[in-house]
């Protein structure tokens, strides 16, 4: 069996270190917050090259505090795509704030920044490109079209770890990222994390208030805030995966690109990447016809896929609300219809991405 993703297989690359680590936080009975998700925020602000970090306890968290910090609230719109988890456009909807979606681009399956100009009305306050799978939206003509409209645009990171556009790694292009530290991310902590990372101090000390319960003291609630606070395990557990992070990212990379030369010339749709970008393949996605066919077979073959998302946000039961109806954003179903996930993990062999590819080729052949 070629599993979707072995997390097992990581922990025991890294044990000792995990565990020395969830040890010392064990040994310090410190155990929310405290000086691990302080050196952990520091170490990953750095790393986005950001000049500040707040960690929360999920990227859902993080997303509502920044639409918070930008000051987004009743009465206004926040653009974005229907190309996302659905806590992307849910953490709109927690500020009181509607949700204006707009397609993607074909080849990307990114924001298109051109749809996102045509969809600006007085009432937008910000602006939210998800970088997919690990590739950055096309963010300079984002970045653009928000400035001239004193829009803040606010960087759905969340599969995105240590991805670059034109040299700028995500989480420092927009005036906030937002990062998710779920286990099977490309940075995933030991349960549920995540983080801000922003430029701006203002925003970071707004964040920092609002995940504690909207104190800067004990006891004195300037803000409404939540219990939205990251667990010192948590912090611990990120500090030592961080360190291993470009390193697991160019695994990554390889593994995709071998599957890349396999599937050339194949009935398949390989991911397509933009230009000048540093994609780090949280998923590595392929767009197939038959895609129950291909699962099936590919199952029977002993391999196990994903499916990352049957149903875009604008066709969810749940978000009926946002007046929105099939046909309405054509690219975005199609390749919710489309997509097909395959196995991709840094611990993952060569051999078993040539027999997942030579499978896929077989199939597509038939």
């Amino acid at each position: 069996m070629i599993p979707y993703l072995d997390l097992k297989a990581q922990y025991h690359s890294i044990k000792s270190e995990i565990d020395a680590a969830v040890s010392s936080v064990l040994e310090s009975g410190q155990f929310v917050l405290g000086p691990e998700v302080g050196a952990f925020e520091e170490e990953f602000a750095a790393y986005c090259h950001a000049s500040f970090a707040v960690g929360v306890n999920t990227g859902t968290s993080a997303l509502h505090l920044a639409l918070l910090a930008a000051g987004v609230g009743p009465g206004d719109e926040v653009i974005t795509v229907p190309a996302t988890f659905v806590a992307t456009v849910a953490a709109i909807g927690y500020t009181g704030a509607k949700a204006v979606l707009v397609d993607v681009d074909p080849k990307t399956h990114t924001m298109d920044p051109s749809k996102a100009g045509q969809a600006i009305t007085k009432s937008t306050k910000a602006i939210i490109p998800v970088h997919l799978y690990g590739q950055p939206a096309d963010m300079d003509p984002i970045l653009e079209i928000a400035k001239k409209k004193n829009i803040i645009v606010i960087e759905d990171a969340a599969q995105a770890h240590g991805a670059e556009y034109k040299g700028r790694r995500v989480g420092s292009i927009g005036d906030m990222g937002c990062f998710s530290f779920y286990p099977g991310k490309n940075l995933g902590a030991a349960g549920e994390g995540g983080a801000v990372t922003t430029k701006n101090s203002s925003f970071a000390k707004t964040i920092r208030t609002l995940r504690d319960w909207g104190a800067e003291k004990r006891y004195h609630h300037d803000l409404k805030g939540f219990n939205y606070r990251l667990e010192a395990m948590q912090g611990a557990v990120l500090r030592v995966k961080l360190r291993h992070l470009e390193k697991w990212t160019q695994a990554r990379r390889s593994l995709a690109a071998l599957y890349d030369e396999i599937l050339r010339g194949s009935k398949v749709e390989t991911p397509s990447v933009a230009p000048q970008i540093k994609h780090v393949y949280h998923i590595y996605a392929i767009q197939v016809d038959s895609r129950e066919r291909f699962s099936e077979e590919l199952a029977a073959k002993g391999i196990q896929t994903n499916i990352h998302y049957p149903i875009p946000v604008h066709l969810q039961k749940a978000y009926a609300d946002l007046g929105y109806k099939s046909g309405d954003f054509p690219v975005a179903e199609t390749l919710a219809r489309k997509t097909l996930s395959l196995p991709l993990y840094p611990e993952l062999a060569k051999a078993q991405v040539e027999e997942v590819a030579e499978a896929v080729r077989g199939i597509a052949g038939k």
